[in-house]
This record gives structure tokens, C-alpha cells and sequence, in this order.
């Protein structure tokens, strides 16, 4: 989607409304597509409105959305379903898909596979409504995300009642486990710790997220992580998340020094690697959560560890023989590497 920020320079008096101040230094961006394809604005790490008012040394972030499509239709695209009620499906999503309809990805996602697979029609945009409100009717199902180039499970709700209170549950994150495994570039100082920051939009990459201090307006971040095998200069880590950010996992990782294999944003691309080429070697494995109706009963599911897994995990192996100070997991990297 069509991202835009700017710092106010530090000499700057005249207080003007937002949306006449990006007007001056961004001509295109007149008030009127502004206010028609508008999604969110930002000042200094926290929401705004066009009105507000901008003053020196501000730094502001505006997306939109332009050319949003009439409708969104149903398409024939094979799920790997891992379960499925009247409630709720919940899929092993595999890497490369999207999880909904947004710019440049109207069609091909998660959601217009699951319009063909619920026996649903078309949805059609209701001009009538606000942008946000436009897009959220793209995204019927949606409780929560899987970057495209992530793999794994996730919870999709079939009916409304269903999707308030997944929504909730996942709002409340004490409720639900989501458990994930990633192949990492380097070994963390410790096997197994917390790491709790702020995260924001990369000011300067639209496509990046980064850590920040608390008062530059990011949103808190936990994420777990241990250890399970070291193989040479790579690391086999499980992370069990808290908060559910944009690119938490990637960003928490590179904050340690350990950035995920393949990452076209985060880790850096070394063509004498051994495993030059590699795609996201990160993948949603376990999610535990109380399904609706469910009577308070907890369920869990796991999506099967993917075939990049198993082919990095057998060259470490071949490579680097036994795991580095881990011989009490050798079982858990043998149930990785064999899973069907």
C-alpha cells in the first residue's frame, strides 16, 4: 500500500493542519485523496487525524489505499486444512500465500481460498464506508496474520460470532499459546530468554519494522525464545510470543544477533552461503487456543514442520554432525527433522 513519511524540520512555527502541511511538501498528496483513500496516520509513533495539528521536529507516517478493486472473489486455491467445525477451519497456510486482500494482492490470498471453500459469493466494496471500513470487509474470517513469506498455522472464523470471539481472544493474548520455529544466522548469548521491547514502523522503509524506546510511540513486544540446537554459525529457536506485532519475531531475533535464514528484509544475503537462495525459515508450528462453544476446553494444533525445514536441517546435520550443547533436545530436533 502507498506509505509516506516525513520529519517536520526543526525550524518550522507555523502549526498547521496535518493534512494542509503533507499537502505543501507533498503536492500529489492533495486533502481530497487524502481523505478518500486514507488508512492511518501517525504522529511520532501514536495515531492522528488530518486535522491535527503539526508542529516542529514531528515525524509522521500516512498509508492509503488506491485503486481498491470493486469486489473480492472466491477462488479454487487447495488449503491444507488442518481442522475444521462449524465455527472455525484453521489452516496450515503455506509460505508465499497472503493471509487477505491489500495493495498489489487482491487476488491469490488466504481469503479468497476460503470464499471457494465456505461456499461463499463474492464480496462487494460498499463505497459508502470509510477505507478501514472497506478493507475490513475484504477480510472476513480474518482473527489474525501470517507474514506471506511465513509458514503455518493459522485460525480462520466461519461465522461472525465465531470471529468476535477469536478477535477477543487474541486481544487478550494470556488466553492462547502460538509457538513457532525459525532457522537463525548466528547463536544468541544466552539459550533461552525474554526479550521485551517497542516496536515501530522503519521511518524510512515502509516494509520495515524496528525497535524503539518507549516513548517514541512504538507498541510493546514479548517474545520467548530458546535454544533447541546450535549448528555451527546457525541456531534452531523455538519463540513463543506475548503481543502479536507486525515482524515481532524477525525484528526481536535480529535484535539479538540472530537474524532469520533467508529474510529478504532483516538478514543480509551472502551469496558463499551454503544455503544461498533460502526463502523465510520461519514457521507457526503450534497454536493453542479455547475454541467457541467450546466450554472452556482448550484445543492445539500444529502445522507440520514444511519440506525447507527438513532439506536446511539435514545439510546442518550433514555438516555440522551433532548440535552444539544441546544433547537433552536431540529428541526434539529428531521429531523436527522426521515429522510427516
Amino acid at each position: 500500500m502507498p506509505f509516506f513519511s516525513t520529519k517536520v524540520p526543526q525550524d518550522y512555527t507555523d502549526a498547521e493542519r496535518l493534512d494542509k502541511y503533507i499537502a505543501s511538501v507533498k503536492s500529489e498528496l492533495n486533502r481530497s485523496k487524502l481523505k478518500a483513500g486514507l488508512l492511518s496516520v501517525q504522529i511520532n509513533g501514536k495515531k492522528a487525524k488530518l486535522s491535527s495539528k503539526v508542529n516542529a521536529n514531528d515525524e509522521i507516517i500516512l498509508e492509503w489505499e488506491d485503486n481498491i478493486p470493486q469486489d473480492i472473489k472466491a477462488e479454487d486455491i487447495p488449503l491444507d486444512i488442518i481442522y475444521e467445525d462449524d465455527n472455525v477451519t484453521v489452516i496450515n497456510k503455506k509460505q508465499g500465500m497472503v493471509t487477505h486482500p491489500a495493495a498489489g494482492n487482491w487476488e491469490g490470498t488466504l481469503v479468497n481460498a476460503l470464499l471457494y471453500h465456505w461456499g461463499k459469493q463474492t464480496i462487494v466494496r460498499d463505497t459508502e464506508k470509510d477505507v478501514q471500513s472497506q478493507m475490513n470487509l475484504f477480510r472476513p474470517g480474518i482473527v489474525h496474520r501470517l507474514d506471506k513469506d511465513t509458514s503455518g498455522v493459522i485460525i480462520t472464523a466461519r461465522n461472525r460470532c465465531a470471529e468476535e470471539f477469536l478477535i477477543s481472544s487474541f486481544k487478550k493474548h494470556s488466553t492462547i499459546s502460538k509457538i513457532y520455529i525459525a532457522i537463525c544466522k548466528g547463536h544468541p548469548k544466552q539459550n533461552e530468554g525474554i526479550i521485551r521491547t517497542y516496536i515501530r514502523r522503519d521511518l524510512h522503509d515502509r516494509k520495515k519494522f524496528a525497535v524503539c524506546d518507549e516513548n517514541q510511540g512504538g507498541k510493546l513486544a514479548i517474545s520467548k525464545y530458546k535454544v533447541v540446537a546450535a549448528y555451527g554459525p546457525y541456531s534452531l529457536i523455538k519463540v513463543k510470543i506475548y503481543t502479536g506485532r507486525t515482524h515481532q519475531i524477525r525484528v526481536h531475533l535480529k535484535s539479538i544477533g540472530c537474524p532469520i535464514l533467508g529474510d529478504p528484509i532483516y538478514s543480509k544475503t551472502d551469496k558463499n552461503s551454503i544455503f544461498y537462495g533460502a526463502t523465510l525459515m520461519l514457521h507457526a508450528y503450534k497454536l493453542k487456543i479455547r475454541l467457541p462453544d467450546s466450554e472452556n476446553r482448550y484445543a492445539e494444533f500444529k502445522a507440520k514442520v514444511p519440506l525447507r525445514f527438513k532439506k536446511v536441517i539435514k545439510t546442518l546435520h550433514d555438516k555440522f554432525g551433532i548440535p552444539q550443547n544441546v544433547a537433552d533436545n536431540m529428541q526434539k530436533v529428531k521429531e523436527l527433522k522426521n515429522e510427516r
